[in-house]
């Protein structure tokens, strides 16, 4: 008989729901302090993941979860830049 397999599971920072981790996607703040889209999920530093809907973008920014998750103060900008992002990924 075979071991059955694990799944990685993840909480989204927007809705708080657990998913599989291959169906959320990954923000990263770099070692460098820059944050990202992490589209493969091996970028270095600091994760926080979320589904790939703008309404959970949405909320965890109006929550301040993804600046609690990624422990930086995030520039509207920078926010702006990941929503078309995720737009983009959702569409």
């Amino acid at each position: 008989m075979g071991k059955t397999r694990k799944i990685p599971q993840r909480m989204c920072i927007g809705c708080r729901n657990m998913k599989n981790k291959k169906d959320l996607i990954r923000i990263v703040r770099t070692p460098q302090g820059d944050i990202e889209l992490d589209t493969h999920g091996k970028k270095p530093g600091r994760g926080a993941y979320m589904c790939a809907d703008p309404d959970c973008f949405k909320k965890s920014v109006k929550s301040k979860g993804l600046e609690k998750a990624l422990d930086k103060s995030i520039p509207v900008e920078i926010i702006a830049h990941i929503e078309k992002q995720i737009q983009s990924i959702s569409s």
